[in-house]
């Protein structure tokens, strides 16, 4: 180790953009996150704000009109948005999981013309892989895909899509072979003006309630031929490797969501007092702060491990632990962001548990993370299986 080679230390681009992001963070999207979370509205000004500064989809690479953002610096953006607010983080979040198929698969004519719309801004793009029946066994799919002369027909329901509705563009897995299972399942793009495309009522969440999430309907959906994302029956194995990338996004804003907890958590004991001095000068207190700190910290460099390891990946380089790492990130990020905001909640005593104070937000906001993207028993199934090839 060198001072040319600071290991373990960000970039002074890398620092540079969180203090930007912050800064726009506690200007234009923290004054509004307790509204999003009541109204459960999407921060349409919030994204404005993102696109304006040029922080909605900073993955995209150059060559399609985006700001080409390594992974570090795409999960460093969402950790500070999510820090802000958790709704708010899933715009570069989802634009980054529903984008990284045609990255990593789709022909230079669909990269041209899908990423380009998002890297200006006029278009977000979602992912569509569940269906009611199909969560943690997503292969077990029914949504169909029928091959029509120059196009493909589109049949089938998509459950928990995030940023449904407000998406212009989704990656949809469907069933072009069901003889062959994992191996039948292509990916497509699909566009919310495509006709027989519908949504179903917006769910109504315990959190993150200003992102969207509902049903994609597919009725007799007739899309292009060449929307196909790689070749046929290779779309099951562009989700899981997408999700190897993206789950790095989750681990991110559980990041995000600790950090705003935890920060409000210190400022609050030293301002509340009870026997005559402040709260944080117990030692039972003191020891809180100090957990809740360790296990962000430990999570923190987990998760920027996991983001270098699939930038390289991305390159074209072969990472053989990258799906571990991803897993473990995502994993051990959403468990510390849950004991966290809990113990941030608890450090608030009474004050805690009511709106007035944003700590039960984050909590609530805290709890998908170790659901989606894969629950963290699955990631554990997955860790274990890497272990054991």
């Amino acid at each position: 180790m060198t001072a040319d080679f600071p290991l373990y230390e960000l970039s002074e681009e890398h620092r540079m953009l969180r203090e930007t992001v912050r800064s726009l963070a506690d200007d234009k999207i923290a004054p509004r996150a307790a509204e999003t979370d009541e109204t459960g509205e999407f921060p349409q000004a919030v994204h404005d704000a993102l696109v304006q500064a040029d922080l909605h989809a900073v993955h995209v690479p150059e060559a399609y009109e985006g700001v080409g953002a390594d992974a570090l610096a795409t999960v460093i953006v969402i950790e500070e948005v999510a820090r802000a607010c958790a709704a708010s983080s899933l715009i570069p979040a989802v634009n980054k999981l529903g984008t990284v198929p045609i990255l990593l698969s789709g022909s230079e004519d669909l990269k041209k013309r899908y990423l380009s719309p998002v890297a200006r801004g006029e278009a977000m793009f979602s992912y569509a892989l569940s269906e009611p029946e199909a969560g943690s066994d997503a292969a077990a799919m029914k949504t169909r895909a029928v091959r029509d002369g120059d196009h493909w027909v589109l049949n089938g329901t998509k459950r928990w899509i995030t940023n449904a509705g407000v998406s212009e563009y989704y990656t949809v897995m469907a069933v072009t072979d069901p003889e062959k299972g994992a191996r039948g399942i292509s990916a497509f793009v699909v566009e919310k003006s495509d006709p027989g495309v519908s949504f179903g009522a917006p769910e109504k969440k315990l959190g993150i309630k200003g992102s969207p999430t509902r049903e994609v309907i597919l009725d007799d959906v007739r899309i292009p031929a060449d929307r196909i994302i790689g070749e046929e029956g290779t779309g099951f194995k562009t989700a899981l490797a997408t999700l190897d990338h993206t789950r790095i996004t989750i681990a991110a804003q559980a990041l995000g969501i600790a950090q705003g907890a935890l920060d409000y958590a210190i400022g609050y004991v030293k301002e509340r007092k009870q026997f005559g001095k402040p709260i944080g000068d117990f030692q039972g207190v003191q020891f809180m702060l100090a957990d809740m700190a360790m296990k962000l910290e430990a999570a923190r460099q987990l998760t920027y491990a996991a983001a270098a390891k699939s930038e390289r990946a991305m390159e074209g380089e072969k990472i053989a632990d990258l799906t571990f790492i991803s897993s473990a990130a995502k994993c051990f990020a959403s468990d510390a962001a849950m004991e966290i905001t809990t113990d941030a909640v608890q450090l608030l005593g009474g004050y805690g548990y009511v709106k007035d104070y944003p700590v039960e937000r984050m909590m609530r906001d805290a709890k998908i993370t170790q659901i989606y993207e894969g629950t963290n028993q699955i990631q554990r199934v997955v860790m274990a299986r890497q272990l054991l090839k």
